[in-house]
């Protein structure tokens, strides 16, 4: 019975995951068409080297991957709350109107992102981290380079405070959701910065300074939707349109297997340096330095 319920669950995420893929590409292709006309085609012919090891990784994830990792955050989850882990309820939310606990829970998600994001880009996480940052020709496929253990590292600490906060199901969807979509479009080819809202939200010109190889871009713009906590953070960076190189100085390896050794061999290496020289400090380079 559990075996048949499992599976059935796998199926469904997968199948999920794939129509939502398949979702997100008829959006953004339109809405570049729109933003860039005829344009849009060379950008693709260019971008798409790059897309083919975004899309690699998701569908490994995908396929392999998430059968294992949903079910085991739905496990955590669960755990959570038969142990009352929660500051909140779902009933605690009740006496506010739904559009408003929605807009509420993708606030919070939004800052737990910021965090999480921040905390990303320290030394012992960047190398796994970087994987997302070694696409050297941004769009919307972009959001999908992420290493499994990014994956994990995301969901776990995302799913506990959310728990924690007990938000009820319709707004963590609604949540999860807004962010997926949202953090497509900053991530797309477009120099828009949104004008005085780009004070309030993360435009894709602000979000692809975060991408930048180097300069002073590196190290800020964390937030996927909301501006104001790189504004309260210290880290908003919006000098206008970017035309920066994007990317990472490291070495990421060759195609989809390559990314996926990257974090290993980093951490190997350290780890080995550490023992043969446990005196002499690590070098951090600056794209792991935290701001």
């Amino acid at each position: 019975m559990f075996s048949a319920a499992l599976l059935q669950h796998i199926s469904e995420s997968v199948w999920g995951a794939l129509t939502m893929l398949a979702m997100m590409t008829l959006i953004f292709t339109w809405l570049a068409l729109i933003a860039r006309g005829k344009a849009v085609f060379r950008d693709m012919r260019g971008a798409w080297p790059e897309a083919q090891a975004s899309l690699g990784l998701h569908f490994w994830n995908i396929l392999v991957f998430m059968p294992l990792y949903v079910p085991s955050l739905l496990a955590l989850q669960h755990w959570m709350n038969l142990q009352g882990y929660y500051f909140l309820q779902p009933s605690d939310w009740a006496a506010l109107p739904e559009w408003l606990v929605a807009l509420l829970a993708l606030f919070v998600g939004d800052f737990i992102t910021y965090v999480r994001h921040r905390i990303e880009h320290w030394s012992w996480l960047w190398p796994m981290h970087a994987i997302h940052h070694s696409d050297t020709n941004l769009t919307w496929v972009t959001l999908f380079r992420q290493h499994p253990l990014n994956v994990v590292t995301t969901g776990i600490f995302d799913t506990i405070l959310l728990t924690l906060m007990g938000f009820p199901g319709y707004a963590l969807a609604f949540m999860a959701t807004g962010r997926l979509l949202y953090g497509a479009l900053v991530h797309m080819n477009l120099p828009w910065t949104y004008g005085p809202l780009g004070k309030i939200l993360v435009s894709p010109a602000m979000h692809r300074w975060h991408h930048v190889r180097s300069g002073p871009g590196v190290g800020n713009n964390f937030a996927t939707v909301f501006a104001v906590f790189d504004w309260a953070g210290g880290t908003h960076y919006l000098p206008g349109p970017c035309k920066e190189p994007l990317g990472v100085e490291e070495d990421m390896g060759r195609g989809v297997m390559g990314q996926l050794w990257h974090p290993i061999k980093v951490w190997a290496r350290r780890v080995q340096r550490a023992q043969e020289a446990p005196d002499t400090p690590p070098v951090v380079p600056a794209s792991e330095q935290s701001p």
